[in-house]
Order: structure tokens, then C-alpha cells, then sequence
């Protein structure tokens, strides 16, 4: 996988040096200037641990939650305060963890936001199955939700037991939507488990539909080195099958593909944190982007509380990026939208994509990955899959490794991928 992964790198990169993140990082960050800048908050707390999950989170309690919830303020103020005036930014998402185990404070750390940034693109959070209660919900909206996510992962009994997860009752969760309207109710499933079928995947999907939501994401099994989780990973045929069938059945009830892997029943449905030129991220292990950096918190809950407490930073880790690195990585994440803007491109670099990548287009074309026309590429359903494909390298190489490292050592000194 590395070998994949080293290649193309250095192809698109044109250069044998790998991404270096070294410990040090700016205290003062240059976001004032950023356009399409989107904001994320990381809550780390669940009530009980799913083995497959590789996201940063430890076992939830209200003591160490309230504390963590007051250093997560104090630094939105540090790194707010930089900017002179109120900077617009396109949205805010909450992600875990479960931020719902936070909703007594989530419109607190809303306040704090809206002191120093102007969201424009509405605000949203991921929640747990079971927290998707009528009060709940109340305490989410008046903080100024506007979009929801629920991790279902299957509706099928089967596949809960493989994953560890409880029977979700989705009477009860179909009522609390009903009563308490969103612009965006999105949920989550997981594809590519063992003897997994379309059907299955078309039953949760339907289901999905019928109980409240507008907006679906399915996102593929991917195993973690460091996660605990037994499940065996489905053949890449098997995979690209049924991915295939899926985007099909999408199609033909004329939902809206928005990403690689999410569809809508309605126009406006959206959930995604992902597809930002830029984004400043507060929290334990969150991530910033920022026009020439990105950097990574640290993952321990109680050093980043130590780092606040001291007016410092909580970043563990930094990469400085050469041009062709930061395009690698607006190119990368910007194709999940299946589509990539020319003149985006070329405001964002200064340089039309053509002429930096123009062999590559050239080369996805013939291979039928992308479809071309005068403003821009779009994704063909077999370029999603082998994107789908060559990201599971990318996370095994990359993320697996980084996340890996910070979930045992709260500030490595350096790290090359």
C-alpha cells in the first residue's frame, strides 16, 4: 500500500520527498485573508467505545466534559481574537464523539463562534441514534443547528452485532424528526461488510428515506490498524459491484449525488465539513487548513486542557507545504464533491490546473475516471469508485499511521509520510 501511495505522491508532487509534519507550529494563524473558510469543532466523548470508529474519543463524564467544553471556548477566543473584524466563514460542523452528549453547552460554544465569525452556510452536528430525542433535538435547534447527521451505520440486526452497536428504534427516531425540523437530517451507513448485498444496503436506505431523513452518506468499512475491530474487509470487486448497484439505485429514485459517497432527496440537503478551501479546527485532535500549513491538535483530552490552561495552542503536529503539495491536497479533497472548478483551481494557485496537471486530466479521460467540459471535470461513477479505492490506501498510509502515532503520544517530535 505505501509503495501506491509513495508513487503517486511523488508523481503529483514531483518531488521524493515525503510530507514532513514536525512539532511547531504558528501561535498566531494566518486565516484573516482565506477565502471559503469553514469551521470544525471536535467532541471527543461517547458513551461507550465502538471498536470500528478510529476517531479521536475516550468515555464520556459530565465532570471532564464541562472542562473540556470551557478550554474548547477559551481557545476559540485565543484564535478568534486574531482577526480585526469578524471573519464570514461558510459553516461550522460539530463532530465526534458524540457532540450531542455536549447539548446543554453546544449553544454556549455557538456564542463563542459568533463573537468573532459570521457563518453563512448554517451550522451542523453529528449525532448518536439514541440522542435523537424530542429535548435533545429542542437544545440543538435553539443553538442554531441547522443540520444533523445520525450514525445509524445499518438498520439491519445482523450487521449492529458485527459492528457492536444497539437495535435502533426507529419509531421513536422518526417521531422526534417529525416533531423537530431541519434543513438537513443526513444519516450514515457503512458499506462493504462481510456478505454485505445491495439489498441490504438499498433496504437501510429506503428506510432512511421513510424515517425522517433527505440526505444520505455511505461510507466504506475501512480497517484501522489500531482499532479494535474483528470485521474483515469485502473484495475489491465484491466492493466495486456494489458500489455500482447503490449509485445506480440512487439514480434511478432521482436522488442527488452531492459527494463520492452521500445522496439527497431534496435540493438543499447538504452535509459535508469536508469540501473547504480552508478550515479552522478547535478541539482535541481537530485539524486547520490554511493556505500554505495544516496542522493537527493533539489527541490527548488532558494536554490539550494543559495547553489552553497555559494560552498556548494545543497543536501537535505541522506541515509547511511546498505549492505542489497544498494542490495535491486541494485537488484530493475537493475531487470528493466529484467535481473540480477550473476557475476555483486557478484563483486559489494563481495558475491555470492545465498547466500543472494538464497529462493527468488527459490520462483520467482516456481511462473514463472524469468527464471534461469548459468550466471544469466531473467524476464518472467509475472514477468515484477507483477515488473510493485509492483513498482506503491513501487513509492506511497516511491517516492510519498519523492517527495511530497521536493516539499514543500527545506531541510526537516529527512524522514523514
Amino acid at each position: 500500500m505505501s509503495i501506491i501511495t509513495n508513487l503517486t505522491r511523488m508523481w503529483l508532487t514531483r518531488s521524493v520527498k515525503p510530507f514532513t509534519f514536525t512539532n511547531e507550529y504558528d501561535n498566531e494563524l494566518p486565516y484573516s485573508k482565506c477565502e471559503n473558510l469553514g469551521l470544525y469543532v471536535h467532541i471527543p466523548f461517547c458513551r461507550s467505545i465502538c471498536g470500528f470508529c478510529p476517531y479521536c474519543k475516550v468515555r464520556y463524564s459530565q465532570q471532564e466534559c464541562d472542562r473540556y467544553v470551557d478550554a474548547l471556548i477559551k481557545e476559540i477566543h485565543y484564535v478568534g481574537g486574531q482577526s480585526e473584524e469578524k471573519k464570514r466563514v461558510t459553516s461550522l460542523y460539530f463532530g465526534g464523539g458524540t457532540p450531542a452528549l455536549a447539548a446543554d453547552r453546544i449553544k454556549e460554544i455557538v456564542e463563542a463562534l459568533s463573537e468573532h465569525f459570521i457563518i453563512t452556510e448554517g451550522i451542523g452536528l453529528e449525532l448518536h441514534p439514541d440522542d435523537v430525542t424530542v429535548p435533545v433535538l429542542e437544545k440543538l435547534k435553539a443553538a442554531g443547528v441547522t443540520k444533523i447527521s445520525i450514525g445509524i451505520q445499518s438498520f439491519s440486526e445482523k450487521y449492529q452485532k458485527i459492528l457492536g452497536r444497539k437495535k435502533v428504534d426507529i419509531a421513536m427516531m422518526s417521531a422526534a424528526l417529525e416533531q423537530v425540523s431541519f434543513e438537513t437530517v443526513s444519516m450514515d451507513f457503512i458499506f462493504a461488510l462481510p456478505e454485505q448485498t445491495a439489498y441490504d444496503l438499498k433496504k437501510d436506505i429506503d428506510t432512511a428515506f421513510a424515517s425522517g431523513a433527505n440526505h444520505i452518506a455511505i461510507y466504506p468499512f475501512i480497517d484501522f490498524t489500531f482499532a479494535p475491530s474483528t470485521v474483515k474487509t469485502m473484495p475489491k470487486k465484491e466492493k466495486h459491484r456494489l458500489l455500482d448497484e447503490i449509485t445506480e439505485y440512487c439514480n434511478q429514485k432521482d436522488y442527488e449525488r452531492r459527494s463520492i459517497w452521500t445522496f439527497s432527496s431534496e435540493k438543499q440537503a447538504g452535509y459535508s465539513s469536508m469540501t473547504r478551501d480552508n478550515f479552522l479546527g478547535f478541539g482535541c485532535s481537530a485539524t486547520t487548513l490554511l493556505k500554505n500549513q495544516f496542522k493537527i491538535n493533539t489527541f490527548s483530552v488532558d494536554e490539550y486542557c494543559k495547553r489552553i490552561s497555559g494560552n498556548t495552542l494545543p497543536t501537535a503536529l505541522t506541515i509547511r507545504f511546498t505549492r505542489r503539495q497544498r494542490m495535491v491536497y486541494y485537488l484530493f479533497w475537493t475531487a470528493y464533491s466529484t467535481r473540480v472548478n477550473y476557475a476555483d483551481f486557478e484563483k486559489f494557485f494563481g495558475v491555470p490546473l492545465k498547466k500543472m496537471y494538464g497529462g493527468e486530466l488527459l490520462l483520467a479521460r482516456l481511462l473514463g475516471f472524469i468527464t471534461e467540459d469548459s468550466e471544469g471535470c466531473t467524476m464518472t461513477p467509475k472514477g468515484a469508485f477507483y477515488y473510493h479505492y485509492y483513498e482506503n490506501f491513501y487513509t492506511l498510509s497516511y491517516i492510519d499511521k498519523m492517527w495511530g502515532i497521536m493516539r499514543n503520544e500527545a506531541f510526537p517530535d516529527r512524522l514523514e509520510l
